[in-house]
C-alpha cells in the first residue's frame, strides 16, 4: 500500500504540470486531458499557419535573393552584386542598365556557375551632362533584377 502512495503523488504532480502547461482549468483527470487534446490541435493548426507563412514570405523573397553594393570611386564606382543561385540573363540586364545609366564598364570579374556573383568597375561616360551618384546606380541595378526577375529568368 505504501508503494502507491508515491505513483499517485507523482501522477498527481504531472497533471498538475500538464494542466498548468495548457491553461487548463479543469480539477479531474479526464477533464485535463481533453483540455490537453484542445490546446495540442490548437498549436498543430498555429504550426500550419506559420509554416503557411514562412512558404509565402520566402516565395515573395525567392524572386530577390540578391545584394547589391555599390561603392563611390575617385573615376565611377565599385559595384557589387551576388546571389547565391545561378541566374542566366541577369548580367545582360545589368549591363543594359548600366549603358541606360551611361556607364562604361572599366573593369568586370563575373561567376555565373553555382552562384551570380559581378565585381564591376563603372565609370561615367566623358560626353554626359549629368552626374549620377552611387544611390542612383544601386537603384538601377536594383530595377535591372526586378526587370530580370519577372521577365521569367529566375531558375528555381
Amino acid at each position: 500500500m505504501s508503494s502507491r502512495k508515491p505513483k499517485r503523488a507523482a501522477s498527481s504532480k504531472t497533471f498538475q504540470r500538464l494542466r498548468s502547461a495548457t491553461n487548463s482549468n479543469a480539477v479531474n483527470k479526464t477533464s485535463i486531458i481533453v483540455d490537453a487534446s484542445k490546446y495540442i490541435e490548437e498549436l498543430k493548426g498555429k504550426v500550419e499557419r506559420l509554416q503557411q507563412d514562412v512558404a509565402t514570405s520566402s516565395d515573395q523573397t525567392s524572386a530577390l535573393p540578391m545584394q547589391v553594393t555599390v561603392e563611390t570611386l575617385e573615376n565611377g564606382f565599385l559595384i557589387n552584386v551576388f546571389s547565391e543561385r545561378n541566374c542566366p540573363g541577369l548580367l545582360v540586364s545589368i549591363l543594359q542598365a548600366f549603358e541606360q545609366l551611361g556607364l562604361d564598364v572599366l573593369d568586370a570579374s563575373v561567376s555565373c556557375s553555382d552562384n551570380f556573383r559581378l565585381e564591376a568597375v563603372g565609370g561615367e561616360n566623358q560626353g554626359q551632362e549629368e552626374s549620377i551618384d552611387a544611390q542612383v546606380v544601386k537603384q538601377a541595378v536594383l530595377q535591372a533584377i526586378r526587370n530580370w526577375s519577372t521577365e521569367g529568368n529566375e531558375q528555381d
